[in-house]
């Protein structure tokens, strides 16, 4: 019998799929469901720092064309700030306590955050709630030329020095692929003492409807073609830092989740691929991967885990190498 069990900070899941942070993953119905479907582990939707900051701001412009509001909720920012991230907090925590009741897989919480303010009391009331880790999806990108990339980089490690000192169950960072120097700043932040490093967090990009002539939302949804990079650095770190590495981005099919765990990845989570296929595929992905493993004549991921990740590959220079050389001269 193929076992597809794998451990993923301490945790333990029947399998490497993990759903990623989504509207997928916001409900206790949607975490049922994707436990039906044979998911290995779920994060929940995250806790949005930004959006707490846009509504802060709405509710202040506002205040009065609403005399309720104004006359009970606005005697000062900082109470409002306060008021509108408990309510966040608190429809998460229920969220997260009646999953816990129904559901079987590790159910991790996420918080998206752009500052180290709050995030410490958040923290620990989510791991009151049942949350069996954290995953802090940390999105700091500045435009602001006068910032520099220590400060950016000190930021991360900030949100993370707070968080792991507040709560004892495991905690993941997911981070941007836009470092000065990637592989300096995932030995960083596994020097923080985390359990996990999600590779890669995935931001909106803009695009532009030229008829109309204005700026438009790209695409929501990654592709296939964006999972090298993901693939390149699991495989250059894993194997160098003590935490697991978990992929994100680009991973639609059983293939793609075997990649991941050749270079050394310890699971890989999914968004897109729900979005476009139904939880149904799930199921077709995990056998795409029992039919490669019985190929191979694996019965176990341990067996293949890890064999082709830098250190270990016939060529190491293929993962370092940026430049094409041959592939577009003339021969």
């Amino acid at each position: 019998m193929l076992d597809l069990s794998v451990k993923y900070m301490g945790l333990q899941l029947k399998n490497p799929i993990i759903a990623g942070s989504s509207g997928l993953s916001q409900s206790v119905d949607d975490l049922r469901k994707l436990e039906d479907s044979g998911i290995g582990a779920i994060v929940m939707k995250s806790l949005f720092e930004e959006q707490i900051y846009l509504d802060v701001a709405y509710l202040l412009q506002n205040k009065d064309e609403n005399s309720f509001n104004a006359r009970h909720y606005f005697e000062t920012v900082d109470y409002i700030d306060n008021r509108i991230r408990r309510e966040y907090l608190e429809s998460c925590l229920k969220t997260i306590s009646e999953a816990k009741k129904t559901t079987s897989i590790p159910i991790i919480a996420s918080i998206n955050c752009i500052s180290a303010c709050g995030w410490t009391s958040f923290a620990t009331k989510l791991q009151e709630a049942g949350a069996d880790a954290i995953e802090l999806n940390i999105a700091v990108q500045s435009f602001d030329p006068i910032i520099t990339a220590g400060v950016i980089e000190d930021l991360h490690l900030e949100i993370i020095d707070k968080v792991r000192n507040s709560v004892s169950i495991p905690i993941a960072v997911k981070m941007s692929p836009y470092f000065a120097n990637i592989s300096n700043m995932i030995n960083g932040i596994s020097a923080m003492g985390v359990n996990g490093i999600v590779l890669f967090n995935r931001f909106i990009s803009p695009d532009l409807d030229i008829e109309a002539m204005k700026v438009i939302v790209g695409s929501r949804f990654s592709s296939p073609a964006e999972l090298p990079n993901t693939l390149r650095w699991i495989a250059m770190k894993s194997g160098t830092v003590p935490c697991d590495l978990c992929a994100a981005t680009g991973i639609h099919s059983g293939e793609d989740v075997i990649k991941i765990l050749l270079v050394g990845g310890a699971a890989a989570q999914i968004v897109s691929t729900l979005h476009k296929n139904g939880m149904e595929h799930v199921a077709i992905m995990l056998e795409e991967i029992k039919n490669w493993m019985k190929r191979k004549e694996y019965s176990s991921i341990d067996q293949f885990a890890g064999k082709m990740r830098h250190i270990k590959a016939d060529t190491p220079a293929s993962y370092e190498r940026i430049q094409y050389m041959k592939y577009y001269q003339q021969e």
